[in-house]
């Protein structure tokens, strides 16, 4: 079901103060920054090994990342599991009890299909499935 651990998600005030930490301290090189007006969110990709982070600024007061920040402060967001078949992965997740933010997959960052499951029903994590079907991404 899941083939490996996509992304970490971490809420920063601003990529641009935060990418010297990432890139210059750790090393960690920038895959990517864009903005996905429809979550009012520009990301920046890091690799860190096989796994990526994704650090998530807010462009809109009223987005979930500046939200996120408000309640939490800054810090880990979301951990997403890269999938295959999310729609199958969606229908599996809801038969065992499972709350989703998303009932049906959209398109994320890179143009990955990706969907939220409840932090209520994960025990307080926020779990995002991401499906880059067709995408020349390694796995």
């Amino acid at each position: 079901m899941i083939k490996k651990i996509d992304h970490i998600g971490i809420a920063v005030h601003s990529i641009e103060s935060s990418l010297p930490f990432y890139s210059d301290v750790l090393k960690l090189p920038l895959l990517s920054i864009e903005e996905v007006e429809s979550e009012q969110v520009k990301i920046a990709f890091l690799q860190a090994g096989e796994t990526k982070l994704e650090l998530l600024e807010s462009t809109h007061p009223e987005s979930p990342i500046a939200k996120f920040i408000e309640k939490r402060g800054e810090g880990i967001h979301h951990v997403a599991l890269g999938v295959t078949s999310i729609e199958e992965r969606i229908s599996e997740i809801r038969e065992n009890g499972i709350k989703m933010i998303n009932e049906e997959p959209k398109i994320g960052a890179g143009g990955a299909s990706v969907a939220f499951m409840h932090p209520k029903s994960t025990g307080g994590v926020l779990f995002e499935l991401c499906e880059k079907k067709g995408l020349n991404v390694k796995s």
